[in-house]
């Protein structure tokens, strides 16, 4: 799987958003989910998309809303008055990569429906498990100024994603570009598709194999830890926190050659995947203060 291949591919709609291209992958890689907190009408679903045709994944976009039930997202079970039984009838949730857009607008039990699903990777109707196509991605979103008509993840839901990722507005002259161009939509469905399903889920078991050092296993607990015992921080990253970590410095080594992780992985990776999940005092700025974080044990650390 060429991965420079996939990035550049998704850059021809997505424009002056590589970074955001390139973690998106790896959040995908390590095989955990990705929450996208920003405001309406910055590519958002512009990045589903493209990322979904791109790499040849089934796709489906669920808008949350306050009446959205959990079986509009799992499925249900329908009488056949010819086959006189139940059948089961998928969701969308059926799909590779999923859009959960605008996701704190449902209510927590509709939350935990599609939460339980990234956690399990599978779903249980009327007593009934159904696996999950592999791979399995989640996109969700959520705006991270209007509060009206909301449901916030809590904690223990905010946890289950592996990286919290903001595209914010694009640059003067990349919205110039856009302005003067066509929908990035109509964009999305002249991308090639560069890779098979098989590709990718052969590749993600790879990256699993990857080598984690003690040293580097130390290295993010250390992170953990300072957390924990912050002055500033009421709630410290969680041991699921770090595993997140260090599937996805995994999958940020693959992409550079590596078939082991290196301190330089953890220190990039960790304001993007433990950041939302802490909690501060006062109001203070969860990114800020992990990278102040990142930045004293790095001053410190010596390979």
């Amino acid at each position: 799987m060429e991965l420079e291949a996939v990035i550049s591919e998704v850059k021809r709609v997505l424009r002056g958003k590589d970074e955001i291209v390139k973690y998106s992958l790896i959040c995908l890689l390590s095989g955990g989910h990705l929450l996208l907190e920003d405001v309406p009408g910055v590519g958002k679903t512009t990045l589903a998309l493209s990322m979904a045709k791109v790499l040849g994944l089934s796709f489906a976009r669920i808008q949350f809303t306050s009446d959205l039930l959990p079986s509009d997202i799992l499925g249900v079970s329908l009488y056949d008055q010819s086959k006189k039984s139940f059948v089961f009838k998928k969701g969308p949730i059926f799909n590779n990569l999923i859009l959960a857009d605008e996701i704190n607008r449902a209510t927590p039990k509709t939350q935990s429906a599609l939460l339980e699903a990234m956690a399990e990777g599978k779903v249980s109707v009327d007593g009934i498990t159904y696996e999950l196509p592999q791979p399995f991605f989640v996109i969700a979103t959520q705006n991270p100024v209007e509060q009206h008509g909301t449901y916030p993840l809590p904690e223990s839901q905010l946890d289950r994603f592996s990286m919290r990722l903001s595209l914010g507005y694009p640059d003067m002259e990349t919205e110039a570009q856009i302005l003067r161009g066509e929908n990035p939509l109509e964009k999305v469905e002249r991308l090639k598709t560069v890779v098979k399903t098989q590709d990718i889920i052969s590749l993600m078991e790879n990256i699993k194999k990857c080598y984690v050092s003690p040293e580097v296993a130390r290295l993010a607990v250390e992170i953990a830890h300072t957390t924990r015992q912050h002055p500033n921080i009421l709630l410290g990253v969680s041991t699921r926190g770090l595993i997140h970590l260090i599937n996805c410095a995994k999958a940020l080594a693959y992409t550079k050659d590596r078939d082991f992780v290196v301190p330089e992985d953890i220190f990039e990776l960790a304001p993007l995947c433990l950041s939302h999940r802490i909690i501060t005092r006062d109001g203070q700025q969860a990114d800020q203060i992990i990278g102040d974080i990142v930045e004293n044990i790095k001053a410190r650390f010596k390979p």
